[in-house]
C-alpha cells in the first residue's frame, strides 16, 4: 500500500537553509536499517538515501536563510510550507500518511500542511513520526542528507563552519571571526537568530573596548 512520509531537518541552526523531504511509496519495501535521521551515521544516512531515491518518489523543498529572516514569517509557516512543498513535487489525490508536526497543536499542523498541498491529500501529523513511521523516518534521512550536503557546500565557501547548530563551539567561534573580520554577519547566516545578535555584539563591545 503507497503512503508518504514527511519530515524536516534544519529547523535550529544558525547557518544554512531548513530542507523538508516527502517520500511516497509501500513502506514494507524501504531498505534495512531505516530510522530516524539523528539515530544514524552520517555515512549510514548517505547509503539509505541514495537506496531511497533509487526505489521510492522523492520530493525535496528548502527554506533559505533570507526567508527564514523574513519578519512576516514564523518558523511554524516556513515548516509547514516546506513540508507542503516537498510533498507537493509528488502527491497525488487521494494518498495518505504522516508528517512529523512541527506545531504544538498536531491536528492543526497535519490541516495546513494538507492545505498547502494541489492534490487532495490526507494528512496525520504526529509528534515524533519519525520514530514511528517507515516512511517518515526516510523522509528524515532524505532531508537530512539534503541539509548536510548543503552545509559541506558553505565549508568550502567560507572554510569550516561546524554543523552550524548554536550548540556547536566550531559554529559559534566562525561566526565571532567573520564578524570580527568583516564587521558584518555572513550571507549564510540567519541574522535573527540570537547566536548572530550576540556575535555581532561582541564584536562592537570588543571595538569599544580597543577604542
Amino acid at each position: 500500500m503507497r503512503h508518504f512520509g514527511v519530515d524536516e531537518a534544519g529547523k535550529g541552526p544558525v547557518l544554512g537553509s531548513m530542507f523538508a523531504a516527502a517520500v511516497v511509496g509501500d513502506p514494507e519495501e524501504l531498505p534495512d536499517g531505516v530510522a530516524d535521521s539523528k539515530r544514524l551515521s552520517a555515512a549510514r544516512r548517505e547509503e539509505l538515501d541514495e537506496q531511497i531515491r533509487e526505489d521510492f518518489e522523492v520530493g525535496v523543498a528548502e527554506v533559505p536563510v533570507e526567508r527564514i529572516d523574513d519578519p512576516e514569517t514564523d518558523m511554524n509557516a516556513l515548516t509547514v510550507d516546506a513540508q507542503a512543498c516537498a510533498l507537493d513535487e509528488i502527491a497525488a489525490d487521494g494518498l495518505a500518511g504522516y508528517v512529523d508536526a512541527g506545531d504544538v497543536d498536531e491536528a492543526r499542523f497535519g490541516r495546513r500542511v494538507a492545505d498547502g498541498v494541489t492534490a487532495d491529500v490526507d494528512v496525520t501529523a504526529e509528534h515524533g513520526a519519525d520514530d514511528e513511521y517507515a516512511l517518515v523516518a526516510a523522509a528524515s534521512i532524505v532531508a537530512k542528507v539534503a541539509r548536510d550536503s548543503h552545509v559541506a557546500d558553505l565549508a568550502a565557501e567560507y572554510g569550516d563552519v561546524g554543523s552550524g547548530y548554536p550548540s556547536d563551539p566550531t559554529t559559534r567561534e566562525f561566526l565571532r571571526e567573520y564578524v570580527r573580520e568583516h564587521d558584518a554577519i555572513p550571507a549564510c547566516a540567519r541574522k535573527s537568530w540570537q547566536t548572530s545578535r550576540d556575535a555581532l555584539a561582541a564584536a562592537e563591545q570588543s571595538g569599544l573596548d580597543e577604542f
